[in-house]
C-alpha cells in the first residue's frame, strides 16, 4: 500500500478492510446491496501505544502489515487520500490472523 500521511495516537489503529468473497460457496453470486462489511483488515498505521498507570508507554501488539480480525460495529469509518479506512482502539482487534 502507498504511503499513508496520517499517524493515530495512543492505543488507535488504522485499518483496511479486506473485500469479502463475491460468491457463496455454492456459486451464488452475492449483490453488493446484500453483502456485509469485512470483519477483516490489514493494520496500515499504528498508533505510539496507551500509558499504563505510572505513565509508562505500553507498546502495541499489532504493527503495520498484520491481518486482523475486528467486530462488525468496531471502529470509525473514514476517507484518507481517497481510500476508505476504519479508525480504531486496538482493544476492539479480536485476533491476528496468521
Amino acid at each position: 500500500m502507498a504511503e499513508l500521511n496520517f499517524r493515530p495516537l495512543h492505543d488507535r489503529v488504522v485499518v483496511r478492510r479486506v473485500e469479502s468473497e463475491e460468491k457463496t460457496a455454492g456459486g451464488i453470486i452475492i449483490p453488493d446491496t446484500a453483502k456485509e462489511k469485512p470483519q477483516e483488515g490489514e493494520i496500515v498505521a499504528v498508533g505510539s501505544g496507551a500509558r499504563d498507570e505510572a505513565g509508562k508507554v505500553v507498546a502495541l501488539d499489532v504493527k503495520a502489515g498484520d491481518r486482523v480480525l475486528f467486530g462488525k460495529w468496531s471502529g470509525t469509518e473514514v476517507k484518507i487520500g481517497g481510500k476508505d479506512l476504519l479508525i480504531m482502539k486496538e482493544s476492539d482487534i479480536m485476533g491476528i490472523i496468521g
